[in-house]
């Protein structure tokens, strides 16, 4: 019973992370807002390919399912 109990709780939490993918823009939109709170004024966020990163550093988010990235690049005045 142990074990079914648990492999239901399994289940439960894996299918709560497959739903929890978002699209490219939501996420976009939710990064930046955070940057806009924090009055960065002059950036740049770009959703690219996973092939087209050339600088892991840059990367502050992934989305559809993990096939693209989004990048930050601070803009100099």
């Amino acid at each position: 019973m142990k074990r079914f109990a648990l492999a239901v709780i399994c289940s439960v939490l894996a299918t709560s992370a497959l739903a929890a993918t978002k699209s490219c823009e939501e996420l976009k939109a939710e990064i930046e807002a955070k940057i806009q709170a924090n009055n960065v004024s002059s950036y740049t966020l770009e959703i690219v390919a996973n092939d087209e990163v050339h600088d892991q550093n840059m990367v502050v988010g992934t989305c559809e399912g993990g096939t693209k990235k989004i990048i930050y690049q601070k803009n100099d005045r």
